[in-house]
């Protein structure tokens, strides 16, 4: 079954993603997908550009609404997603709480709906 992981990062780790403490930020992430690789469950995933560069549409009266910025007002956005194979949603929520930003953020496991 496949399972996405959402990562819900606060303003705070997107900071981290340039400047100074860029590397130590990838290379958790670099980590924590080199694990999904070699357990043979990483189906696909990116990181995402921040929540500055995010356009959101609504159609209202079949009229489209084009709005800057991402969808919520949060402090936490979308950072990226990764898509896996995992045999039960446990093993999904395994994976889920070893990823870097679990600790300071979130993650958010979603069956995939196979249409």
């Amino acid at each position: 079954m496949q399972f996405m992981l959402t990562m819900i990062e606060d303003e705070t780790e997107f900071a981290r993603r340039t400047g100074s403490s860029a590397e130590p930020y990838w290379a958790g992430w670099q980590a924590y997908t080199a694990a999904l690789v070699e357990a043979g469950v990483l189906v696909s995933g990116h990181a995402l550009k921040g929540p500055e560069t995010a356009t959101t549409v609504r159609v209202t009266d079949a009229k489209s609404v084009v709005q800057d910025g991402p969808f919520s007002e949060g402090r936490e956005q979308l950072g990226g997603y990764y898509i896996i194979e995992a045999a039960t949603l446990d093993e999904a929520l395994v994976w889920a709480a070893r990823a870097p930003c679990a600790a300071n953020g979130a993650v958010e496991v979603r069956p995939v709906l196979n249409m």
